[in-house]
């Protein structure tokens, strides 16, 4: 759920303004990169809608939690891997951003494999 709800935040605050250039990535202020940005947008969605989908399903008991709990962390793997492709390709190397990116990659290899597994 935090990272469902972190990307509504993320994308309301960039849709704001509100990030201190200082807390960008690089050249956040040119059009190409922004337009980059911007493309992640359908993709986080579906992560959050997906993830927070799944979440309610749970809670009241129905079976379509558990394949759109894969499919969330699907999308969540599916936009870390793009955004660390991308920075590795430009050469740009900044910790925080290659962090968060590294932990939306990574976070949902601990949980799916106990979602693919069979219900018994």
């Amino acid at each position: 759920m935090l990272v469902d709800l972190g990307f509504i935040a993320y994308w309301t605050i960039t849709a704001l303004g509100l990030i201190p250039p200082e807390y960008a990535f690089q050249d956040y202020t040119n059009p190409f990169l922004t337009i980059w940005n911007w493309s992640f947008l359908p993709l986080d969605l579906l992560v959050s809608g997906t993830g927070l989908a799944a979440l309610a399903c749970h809670r009241r008991g129905s079976e379509l939690w558990r394949p759109l709990a894969m499919l969330s962390l699907a999308f969540t793997m599916a936009s870390g891997l793009q955004a660390v492709s991308f920075w590795a390709i430009q050469g740009f190397f900044d910790p925080t951003w290659w962090g968060l990116n590294l932990f939306l990659l990574v976070y949902p290899l601990f949980f799916l494999p106990r979602l693919v597994r069979p219900v018994t």
